[in-house]
């Protein structure tokens, strides 16, 4: 495990992300267990699903996501495995942490550095929010979600710019993968060894430790 300030610099840490069967659920989940109310996002219309964010420390956010029931179905997979029965299942029993993004400076070369593939780099956009990231065709996450996003900002604001101290922040991150191996590679052509390290486990599983007003807390 490694302490957020050590996340190197070229690639740090964006945000996490947690998913909810409903927006609502998600923002309760998080107010109720970190002591701190997730402010409003927006719309993803290309992915048919919204989200709520919640500061975590300097310039990275942990954003709650869920399907927007008010939205048009995408033409393709929504991104993350929100449409895939096993994630669905999971959620129902509650909210999760199932992903993790990082910042890139240059998104065009830090797609072929990983070892596991991350996805075809698609542009989204909100008002005036320009971004660009990976999501793979079919919509699954990286390794289950132990490979991160990538994800590139197109000028230098950020939406930490536009959310209030929470008093959280992020402590550590961790994983557990069936087979770990290729998802270390993946990790360790990214720069990312030390940001998060993966051990042994029979499903695979993203923690993080986070710094509260309730005293740290495990998502």
């Amino acid at each position: 495990m490694i302490s957020r300030h050590r996340i190197p610099a070229e690639l740090p840490l964006d945000h996490l992300i947690v998913a909810a069967t409903t927006l609502d659920a998600g923002v309760d989940w998080i107010r109720d267990r970190l002591g701190a109310s997730p402010q409003p996002g927006g719309k993803h219309v290309a992915m048919g699903t919204h989200n709520a964010l919640l500061r975590i420390g300097g310039r990275a956010y942990l954003e709650i996501i869920a399907i927007d029931p008010a939205a048009k179905a995408p033409l393709r997979p929504r991104w993350m495995d929100l449409d895939e029965p096993p994630l669905r299942a999971t959620l129902a029993e509650g909210p999760a942490l199932i992903a993790w993004a990082v910042r890139s400076r240059d998104i065009d070369n830090d797609v072929g550095r990983s070892a596991i593939d991350v996805g075809t780099i698609i542009p989204m956009q909100r008002d005036d929010w320009r971004w660009r990231l990976t999501v793979p065709d079919d919509g699954h996450r990286p390794g289950r979600g132990l490979v991160p996003i990538l994800i590139e900002w197109a000028d230098r604001r950020h939406p930490t710019d536009n959310l209030p101290p929470s008093g959280v922040e992020l402590v550590t991150m961790a994983g557990e993968h069936p087979e770990p191996a290729p998802i270390r590679e993946a990790l360790l052509r990214l720069g990312l060894s030390d940001t998060l390290k993966v051990t042994y486990g029979r499903a695979p599983r993203l923690a993080a430790m986070l710094r509260t007003p309730r005293g740290v807390i495990a998502l």
